[in-house]
């Protein structure tokens, strides 16, 4: 499986998730077999709200879920409609959301959890 973790710093599995899906700066794709993990840049951290335009940046990477604190509701519809499941990062770093979904505990955001602003609160944990 490979997953794609919106982060806000490049340190391989050591990331910290972003809060934001649209607006981090990076992603890191991990392939959960290997645990090989490589960044590539968002180029659409410059959007206006609610125009985040996922799969522009992820074209050809052939990821499978996106693991995120939060999410708006137009990327969450968009990656769900191309097939991609939108998990919740229970773990503040791409590591512990990885052991998490290991041991199967993982949570998928409903589109009534989608997040209304960037101001939005994420809570403890993912950043």
């Amino acid at each position: 499986m490979k997953i794609c973790f919106p982060a806000t710093r490049d340190l391989g599995l050591d990331s910290p998730v972003s809060r934001h899906f649209g607006s981090a700066p990076l992603f890191v794709l991990v392939d959960t077999t290997s645990r090989v993990a490589r960044s590539l840049p968002n180029g659409r951290v410059a959007h206006e709200h609610g125009a985040c335009r996922p799969l522009d940046g992820l074209a050809g990477e052939g990821i499978d879920a996106v693991v995120v604190g939060g999410i708006g509701p137009g990327a969450l519809q968009r990656l769900r409609a191309a097939g991609v499941a939108v998990l919740r990062a229970g773990s503040p770093t791409v590591r512990g959301c990885l052991d998490e979904i290991a041991r199967g505990e993982k949570s998928e955001f409903a589109p009534a959890d989608a997040c209304a602003s960037h101001a939005h609160d994420h809570g403890p944990g993912a950043q």
